[in-house]
């Protein structure tokens, strides 16, 4: 990180994990076989199979391709969600569940999607099938609730695509509420399935602690969150800022902030489906000003467009959120060119044991 921003200054010290394990409260796994060697060498030889006499394993793709690699333990991931995932296994075999293979758009039960709220002790299991029909669903309800009655709810969810994706967009609620509620920074928020939150609660509250820190927010802020997902930013602004706005393109995302907002009774925040450059465009050219924008984009960072509306509407502070110190750069450089200079840059190792790293960064503006 140091490497690619030192044109900007010196970074501050890495925000690190005390304890690098089962941080992860956001599980994924894709079901297969245990070898696909051995049944293509069956298939050849005209030898019938079953889901009951090969092995179901869980696991993650393979760089660069669909081939499924076992992983019956990953150190960094929830305990509770690992066990939960062999006991998905040893029902799929009891009741000869095949795991759904994709080349063949043949067989049932295709991921997993299992999250953890850190406060709560909430549990939402997610069962994806490549097939609009799971005719065992039942079975899995019981048994997954039995061995595991911590589990608050269970959805299924279809997934016809070929694709890497793991949701696709239909979802069924089999049992529960059909989404699960977490604490972060003295707040509560409600994750269903599609929900972006944070896969390290303990680094995120970190984060985002930060972020306030640096933007030193009193009371008296119009404040915009750009991307804001499910509120998450934006309504902790709200605690300290007079106005909060936020912008997402998911609307379901937008669906569960506002829920989120009347959860917390917090009134100063309102949030919006849309292309937030877009909006930003339209409240400069209404003579609209924010004193404050928190910007969180994905991987592939912010786009020049919304650099731009940012630009337009010149807040006195940006707080930048990257999840990638690459475009970071690239970003950073365009904002530099703008008129805002970099104060303050603070790596959050938001993914230990992996090579991916958070970075937030405040930029002021120069002509104030």
């Amino acid at each position: 990180v140091q490497d690619l921003l030192k044109q900007f200054g010196t970074c501050e010290p890495m925000i690190t994990m005390e304890d690098s394990r089962n941080y992860r409260h956001k599980i994924y796994a894709t079901f297969s076989y245990a070898s696909s060697k051995d049944k293509q060498d069956k298939l050849q030889r005209g030898t019938k199979h079953t889901s009951g006499s090969r092995k179901i394993i869980s696991g993650i793709y393979e760089e660069e391709s669909h081939q499924v690699v076992e992983a019956e333990r990953c150190l960094i991931q929830h305990e509770c969600g690992e066990a939960i995932l062999k006991t998905i296994r040893q029902v799929m075999q009891e009741t000869k569940t095949m795991p759904y293979e994709e080349d063949k758009e043949r067989g049932c039960l295709r991921h997993a999607y299992i999250r953890i709220g850190r406060s709560t002790g909430q549990i939402m299991v997610v069962l994806v099938t490549g097939t609009k029909e799971f005719p065992m669903r039942a079975k899995f309800v019981e048994a997954l609730t039995k061995k595991h009655p911590d589990i608050t709810t269970i959805i299924w969810n279809v997934n016809t695509k070929r694709t890497s994706m793991v949701l696709g967009e239909k979802d069924t609620v089999l049992y529960g509420d059909g989404f699960i509620e977490d604490g972060l920074c003295g707040l509560t928020f409600r994750i269903s399935p599609k929900s972006f939150f944070q896969v390290n609660p303990v680094q995120t509250e970190r984060l985002y602690e930060k972020a306030m820190e640096l933007a030193k927010l009193s009371g008296t802020e119009r404040v915009f969150d750009a991307y804001c997902g499910t509120g998450t930013i934006g309504l902790i602004a709200a605690k300290q800022a007079k106005e909060v706005v936020g912008v997402e393109l998911n609307k379901d995302a937008v669906r569960d902030a506002e829920l989120n907002k009347k959860r917390n009774q917090l009134q100063n925040a309102q949030f919006y489906a849309g292309d937030a450059g877009e909006f930003l465009e339209k409240e400069a050219a209404a003579k609209q000003k924010f004193d404050v924008i928190f910007m969180d984009p994905p991987r592939g960072g912010s786009s020049e467009k919304f650099l731009n509306s940012v630009v337009k509407i010149a807040p006195k502070k940006v707080v930048y959120i990257s999840c990638n110190p690459e475009t970071l750069q690239r970003d950073l450089v365009y904002l530099t060119k703008q008129g805002y200079k970099v104060e303050n840059m603070v790596p959050v190792d938001m993914f230990p044991e992996t090579v991916h790293v958070e970075t937030c960064v405040l930029l002021c503006r120069t002509d104030t």
